[in-house]
């Protein structure tokens, strides 16, 4: 398991099992952990997801986008959902900076 700190010094949990199910559907991100970390220890922008998700972007290149979603569990803990590539971030609402 890895761990980060989201913008809000939160704790980010990256398990082995959520890792290997991200690596499955994208191969892009394989041996790319440490991109998806640094994505959401610092991100370009952060904006509000779904169901109470946060989801961190980081750009690569000039329009290749790091999307991580992750969910921050109070100020203690929280955990990294998935993980992908995008040619275009979904317009939502920027919570940082």
């Amino acid at each position: 398991m890895e761990i980060t700190r989201s913008v809000n010094g939160v704790p980010i949990r990256l398990s082995g099992e959520r890792w290997s199910h991200i690596i499955e559907h994208r191969d892009e991100l394989a041996g790319r952990m440490d991109d998806v970390l640094n994505a959401v220890s610092h991100p370009d922008w952060v904006t509000r997801g779904k169901s109470g998700s946060i989801i961190a972007w980081k750009g690569f290149g000039r329009s290749k986008y790091l999307s991580v979603i992750y969910k921050e569990i109070g100020r203690t803990d929280g955990f990294v959902i998935t993980a992908f590539f995008t040619t275009k971030p979904k317009k939502r609402m920027k919570i940082w900076p």
